[in-house]
This record gives C-alpha cells, sequence and structure tokens, in this order.
C-alpha cells in the first residue's frame, strides 16, 4: 500500500483527491487548519485517514507535523500541496497581499522544501502541487495571487532540476488548473469551470503518469500558450 500526505484536505480538491486516493490503495495523511473538516473527512471513511490539523503559515511547525505523519503513516510515496489562497484585490489591502503571500509563497516553500529533503534521503518520492495558470502572467486585480503563483510555478521547475541531477526516480508534477468550482473561484462570467471531480480526476491521472506539468482541464493549456506570447503593450491593456 503507498502512502500519501494532502497538505490542505478539508475542502476542495484536496479532499476530493483523498478520498480517491484511499480509493486507489493509498494510505492518507489529511491535513489542514479546520480540524473539525479533517474529523468530517475521517468520518466517511473510518480507518482510513489520519488527520493532523496544522497551518501552513506556522513555518516552524511545518517540518515537525510532516515528519510526525510520515512516521504514522509508516513511510511517504507522495506529497501533495493543495493549501493555498486568492483573493481579488484591486486596491492592495495589505492584509490580503501580505496573508496571500504567507501562504502560498512561506507555507508552500516550507512543505516543499521539507518533501524534497526527505525524498531526497530516501531516494525516492512525488512531491505535486497546485499553482495556477495564473502564474503565467501578472494582473492588476490581485497581484500578489498571480505572482505568488509564477513564484510557484518557478520553485517546482527549480525541484524538478534538482531531482534529474540527482538522478533518483523523484517526480515533481506542477498541476495548473484553471477554473474549478472551489471557493476560491470567486467572480462572474468565468467559463470552462470545471467540477472538482473532474479536476480531481485528472490531477489522480496525471500524478500516476508521472507528468512534469498539467493543465486542468486540458483546454486550458491553449489559453496559458495565448498569454504567454501575447505581446506586453497588449496584455497591459487588459
Amino acid at each position: 500500500m503507498k502512502k500519501a500526505i494532502i497538505v490542505g484536505a478539508t475542502s476542495g480538491i484536496g479532499r476530493q483527491l483523498a478520498i480517491i486516493l484511499e480509493e486507489n490503495n493509498y494510505q492518507v495523511g489529511i491535513t489542514g487548519r479546520r480540524a473539525e473538516l479533517l474529523e468530517e473527512l475521517k468520518a466517511l471513511k473510518p480507518g482510513c485517514f489520519i488527520a493532523s490539523a496544522f497551518d501552513v503559515t506556522n513555518i516552524q511547525q511545518v517540518p515537525f507535523k510532516l515528519k510526525e505523519l510520515a512516521d504514522q503513516l509508516g513511510g511517504l510515496d507522495l506529497l501533495f500541496m493543495s493549501s493555498g489562497t486568492g483573493k481579488i484585490n484591486p486596491t492592495l489591502k495589505p492584509d490580503i497581499e501580505r496573508y496571500t503571500n504567507e501562504v502560498n509563497v512561506a507555507g508552500f516553500t516550507a512543505v516543499a522544501d521539507w518533501g524534497f529533503n526527505f525524498f531526497q534521503r530516501q531516494a525516492f518520492g512525488h512531491f505535486a502541487a497546485i499553482t495556477s495558470i495564473a502564474g503565467t502572467r501578472g494582473s492588476r486585480q490581485a497581484p500578489a495571487y498571480f505572482a505568488s503563483k509564477a513564484y510557484q510555478i518557478n520553485y517546482l521547475e527549480g525541484l524538478s532540476q534538482k531531482a534529474k541531477k540527482l538522478k533518483y526516480p523523484i517526480y515533481i508534477t506542477d498541476i495548473r488548473p484553471g477554473f474549478v468550482d472551489t471557493a476560491m473561484a470567486a467572480g462572474e462570467n468565468m467559463f470552462w469551470m470545471a467540477t472538482v471531480e473532474k479536476a480531481s480526476k485528472q490531477i489522480f491521472d496525471a500524478i500516476q503518469n508521472k507528468k512534469g506539468v498539467v493543465y486542468i482541464t486540458k483546454r486550458w493549456r491553449l489559453v496559458a500558450f495565448i498569454l504567454r506570447f501575447l505581446p506586453r503593450f497588449l496584455y497591459k491593456r487588459m
């Protein structure tokens, strides 16, 4: 039986992926800030999940909590980072920008570094993380969110390079969703909205196939391509 930890399993994709992994012969450690939601997930399939409530913005606590979960699981094959935050912030409220970076930059880095070091010591493993198509370019509506996702994308690319140099079977998967029907998908006139179930199934398939980069759903690859090559003078007018 394989072992997995999902950071951010209280709702949305993280919660649904935990269920999919359990159904596919994984023993799963689930984490998140809200202990009551972890307990609700555990109650769906008693005895199938090991829960640990903690906040990724508590940087000093992250490595201890993850190690504790890995020890309880008896090993670790997959670490999945689903925890993240993002709000529309056109007026640049400092508390929103600060918290976005605390979660998406500092918290993400703490989890990613612990996972990579753990897998390097055991000479195998898989770290997968949800970034976003938002990391392709900047945004006047949510500067910190879009910038933090660009940070995550580049960080994962760096870890992929490190893994390649090590020549161990360590895999990094960068998952870039477009719109998924979760609490974070706030706004009007959203298109190509995927259900949590569909998105989670595609993510599971990408993990199983050890994909390096995957867009959820696949059609968002076209949007990313257009955004990447759209001239700066045109993009600034959007």
